[in-house]
């Protein structure tokens, strides 16, 4: 090899590493913001294929620090989304994507003749949903090991919620047309998600207006029976299946 064919790999290799150090720092120091339940959401280039917001939540002690930090409660409003949901006392509840438990627990203690079915799909989450349940003496909360196209739920419920997950879900009006077959004749399903100007959140073009939600759902075999703005960050729509 020449000294003028040296000097041009040498070149080519010192564009090439300088290249991947740039792209790596921008990497690092991509923006992030906050998801709904207190963490945070990489930078994404564009929506996947299957509609939904693909992140892992698979630390659950990490988690629970921040979906359950008592600051939520100032714009989650949890007890006055539970009073809108009008649950009977004996009522079978099915939160999905529940987390960390932070709306189960507190539905859990509405319903005390009921039963609440804490899904997620993070075995994590699950054995910590458990492990919350025998801490606070909530004998009807039961854990369910969800999977990302069903929510597995061991008995039909009167009411499935779905708290800062629906954007979260692929293929959602095939997902949420199988979940029918989980709901009680006039079940319903509530959904609780962020605006498009909300300061927490996924990125903005994987937030999904309340009006798609309708039309997906209306898809999927729901009707919407009920819309409260009472959230500052978020809407609540509640539907009930069509028979």
């Amino acid at each position: 090899m020449n000294n003028a064919i040296r000097a041009a790999v040498a070149a080519f290799t010192l564009i090439a590493v300088g290249l991947g150090a740039h792209v790596a720092l921008a990497q690092t120091a991509a923006p992030m913001e906050h998801d709904g339940k207190g963490g945070r959401h990489g930078d994404h280039a564009a929506p996947p294929s299957d509609g939904a917001f693909h992140k892992r939540f698979d630390d659950a002690a990490k988690w629970a620090k921040k979906f359950d930090d008592p600051e939520r409660d100032a714009w989650q409003k949890p007890e006055k989304v539970i009073d809108a949901l009008h649950l009977d006392r004996a009522a079978r509840v099915a939160d999905i994507g529940a987390g960390t438990g932070y709306f189960s627990a507190k539905i859990a203690k509405r319903i005390p003749g009921g039963t609440l079915y804490a899904a997620d799909v993070e075995p994590d989450m699950v054995t910590y949903l458990g492990e919350r349940a025998e801490r606070e003496r909530l004998a009807n909360l039961t854990p369910v090991q969800s999977s990302p196209d069903k929510a597995n739920l061991p008995e039909p419920v009167d009411l499935a919620l779905v708290v800062d997950t629906y954007h979260h879900i692929g293929n959602r009006t095939q997902y949420f047309t199988a979940l029918k077959s989980s709901l009680r004749p006039k079940g319903r399903l509530a959904i609780v998600d962020f605006k498009a100007d909300s300061p927490d959140g996924p990125p903005v073009e994987h937030r999904i207006p309340p009006e798609k939600v309708t039309k997906e759902l209306d898809a999927a075999g729901y009707s919407l029976v009920e819309k409260h703005d009472f959230l500052p960050r978020q809407y609540l729509l509640i539907y009930q299946k069509r028979d």
